[in-house]
């Protein structure tokens, strides 16, 4: 999914962030350096991963990345060693911004909104994996359905823009600060279709 419509929109909150919009290539390779570099260099509030789900029916909402299992090729061909993200690394690490509230709140034009435990093991989740370890749980994963006459760009993208509110919202929390300083991990160095991501830092 192209975040164009995101772009376009913006927040439309009365929150002082700022939005940016990248897209990341369907390669495991390059997502682990990109990602890498978007914490270290950009150090964004929130990371929120986009990434297109063929079979879905509604907006998942993605709880937690898991470490192995990548035995999938990319678009390149390349399959992770032992189909590990993350040598050594824990088995799997939450997202502190998958609030359920989230999916109870009815999204524009009556799109169905649901939470899910299984990212699917391809390069979104991947890239969700990393992120969530560099951003100690700050990062979430929206996978969407494909567009069609039912869910347009323009009401996918509005759908997008409330989520992303409450989740910027949910941070704000004490309880939620709270869990972030108990569940930190430590940031490790990157080694060795298209995935949407939107990046939040508080002016």
């Amino acid at each position: 999914m192209k975040p164009r419509e995101l772009s376009k929109l913006g927040l439309n909150s009365g929150m002082e962030v700022e939005l940016r919009i990248l897209q990341l290539p369907v390669d495991y390779r390059e997502v682990k350096q990109r990602v890498t570099r978007i914490w270290e260099d950009l150090q964004p509030q929130l990371a929120v991963h986009v990434g297109l789900d063929a079979s879905a029916k509604a907006i998942l909402l993605e709880r937690r990345a898991k470490n192995r299992g990548y035995r999938d090729a990319d678009v390149r061909g390349f399959r992770p060693a032992r189909g590990e993200c993350l040598p050594g690394g824990p088995e799997v690490v939450a997202s502190g911004v998958i609030a359920r509230a989230a999916s109870q709140r009815a999204a524009p034009e009556g799109v169905a909104v649901a939470v899910s435990g299984d990212a699917g093991r391809y390069v979104c989740e991947y890239t969700y994996y990393l992120s969530l370890h560099h951003g100690n749980g700050r990062a979430a994963l929206i996978h969407v359905p494909p567009l069609s006459h039912w869910l347009p760009a323009s009401v996918l993208g509005k759908a997008l823009q409330v989520i992303i509110q409450d989740m910027l919202e949910e941070m704000r929390k004490p309880e939620l600060k709270a869990w972030f300083a108990e569940n930190s991990t430590s940031v490790i160095p990157a080694q060795g279709g298209q995935l949407g991501d939107c990046l939040f830092r508080e002016n």
